[in-house]
């Protein structure tokens, strides 16, 4: 019999290793889940939404109202639950819907769908908006409020100690998301190397952020730009998970090396920033002398790692802009048709197994300048990205999972398609607007985008 990590027992590494399998499934209980950020806005004013008043926590507070449960810190309302799914607050404020594990992108799409009715209702009362985009494209980073969160205070003390950028990522950025199961060790890497590569493919159709404080940045991606000066520690295209004997293990051992942010006690975020999960194991924290971790540290510390894609008893495909309601369904059909057909993964390791280490992080940076027109290996990222579309669709088409209007999962891949087929981001389309119609005003996008 497994011996069973306790609090009797002090953590050892194959337990850090053994909780990563724990996430293993039978492909019968595979599920997606979908998460989105927005960020909040004033009607007429444009301007960002604070904590309080009449912000934030009021909008939590309304939403309660259709059955999510307030989470607290302390005093404030910091998240909501309704039984698998949360909203919750990122560091500016941005509103998230961290959404339950899902069977179909029909239900994921549902799910959204009424998520933005809720929030929309509730908001127009409060006179707030929502926009998704992938960096805020005109407030400064000093206009933008701080949520009262504990880890968030933590974060924004070490992040310029570690990146340029850090502080941008955490208040100015908005991204979408899609988290995937694996059936076993030898299942998590073949997905986790096929979607580490093509993240940079999924982040060049999703490009949605050309603008910095009401100007063109120089990228279709600021938001992807911003990950490539924030904390080296912790982000990127991990060069290890391509090499030979990669496993659980592997991914243990890089997260145990990745500098802690914080230990939670109870309400209590204590400051740890900085120091090594391997002292912890040791009892050697100076902030906590003697204490040991137990597999809630564990999976607290896993939560604070940052890669394109990233481990813990899933996967979660990071590398998208957020976007318009009709996109967000749009990635988790995208990874769901690569990821969950054995010849779909197959197709799209083809498509990106003789891409050599160096190629992953050039790749990663030409996307959020130049989106599509990037090149790999000899072809356009434009070629590649009509390559992964169409593996997904077929993907789709044979899982078969059909709607109560007896359609298949392969529609929600139209936007995704059209972007491919033309070879311009929706940031290039946001650009044509701010050259040609908006006259330079990007603000305009707040009228002609919001949810």
């Amino acid at each position: 019999m497994t011996e069973v990590a306790s609090d009797e027992r002090p953590l050892v590494f194959e337990d850090l290793v053994r909780w990563f399998d724990q996430g293993s499934k039978p492909a019968s209980a595979w599920r997606v889940g979908a998460e989105h950020e927005k960020f909040v806005f004033r009607l007429g004013t444009h301007e960002p939404v604070p904590y309080e008043p009449n912000g934030i926590k009021a909008l939590l507070d309304g939403l309660t109202r259709y059955g999510w449960a307030p989470i607290h810190e302390g005093e404030n309302v910091i998240a909501l639950q309704r039984g698998m799914a949360n909203v919750s607050l990122e560091p500016g404020g941005q509103f998230e819907l961290s959404g339950a594990p899902l069977e179909t992108i029909h239900d994921i799409c549902e799910e959204t769908g009424a998520h933005l009715q809720e929030v929309k209702v509730v908001a127009d009362e409060l006179g707030i908006g929502f926009l998704g985009l992938g960096y805020t494209p005109v407030w400064r980073r000093d206009q933008v409020p701080v949520m009262p969160k504990g880890r968030y205070k933590i974060m924004r003390e070490y992040m310029p100690k570690v990146g340029s950028m850090g502080l941008d990522m955490m208040f100015r950025t908005c991204t979408v998301q899609a988290n995937l199961d694996f059936g076993s060790e030898a299942d998590m890497v073949a997905k986790f190397r096929t979607s580490l590569a093509l993240q940079p493919i999924a982040t060049a159709l999703f490009a949605n952020s050309p603008f910095i404080e009401g100007k063109p940045s120089g990228f279709v991606s600021a938001r992807a730009n911003v990950w490539t000066d924030t904390d080296n520690d912790r982000t990127g295209m991990l060069d290890f998970v391509f090499q030979d004997g990669f496993g659980f293990a592997t991914y243990a051992n890089y997260a145990l090396d990745v500098p802690m942010y914080f230990v939670k006690r109870g309400d209590r975020y204590i400051d740890v920033a900085g120091r090594s999960f391997r002292d912890f194991m040791e009892g050697k924290l100076p902030e906590l002398p003697g204490q040991r971790p137990t597999l809630k540290d564990w999976a607290d510390h896993t939560t604070t790692i940052f890669p394109e894609v990233r481990l813990k008893q899933y996967l979660e495909m990071r590398g998208a802009d957020s976007g318009p309601w009709s996109r967000l369904c749009a990635l988790p059909a995208l990874w769901t048709g690569v990821l969950y057909d054995s010849a779909a993964l197959a197709a799209a390791w083809d498509l990106c197994k003789d891409w050599k280490i160096d190629d992953h992080e050039r790749l990663r940076a030409d996307v959020a300048r130049i989106g599509l027109k990037a090149q790999i290996a000899g072809r356009s990222v434009q070629d590649v990205a009509k390559d992964m579309v169409a593996i997904a669709r077929e993907g789709l088409k044979r899982r078969n999972r059909l709607s109560g209007g007896l359609v298949d999962e392969s529609g929600y891949l139209g936007e995704l398609q059209e972007i491919a087929d033309s070879g311009v981001t929706p940031a290039e389309r946001l650009l044509e607007l701010y050259n040609g119609p908006w006259a330079g005003d990007a603000s305009k996008v707040f009228e002609a985008f919001a949810y």
